[in-house]
């Protein structure tokens, strides 16, 4: 897997090129506002992000808003309806909910990232 992010303070941005304009381009990520950067050069784009932070935190500081936005640890998945099945049956064999489950699963695939 290749990690096309970068990181700056808690913050993430995506990383991704474009052959038509010849730049790298990006947007912070975990945040309830558009934030893009961009520059010619990786060198450039690291630059691009970190102001782009810190512009960001200075604009929210100003508007007296939270920056990144709130998790409020639920969300919906849609899988296919054998692998629901075939997690549910596991997650029952091992004598836990289907939620917990999916969470050590989640966990487990983060961990090796973190």
């Amino acid at each position: 897997m290749t990690d096309n992010t970068l990181k700056y303070k808690e913050f993430f941005g995506s990383v991704e090129y474009s052959a038509v304009d010849e730049c790298f381009f990006g947007k912070i990520i975990g945040t309830t506002d558009l934030v893009t950067f961009e520059g010619n050069s990786v060198d450039e784009l690291k630059k691009a992000f970190t102001e782009a932070v810190k512009d960001y935190l200075a604009l929210c500081k100003e508007a007296g808003k939270e920056p990144q936005k709130s998790y409020k640890g639920s969300f919906n998945i849609r899988i296919s309806p054998e692998l629901h099945r075939t997690a549910a049956v596991i997650a029952s064999k091992e004598g836990i909910s289907l939620n917990a489950f999916v969470e050590k699963a989640i966990h487990d695939e983060v961990s090796a990232f973190v």
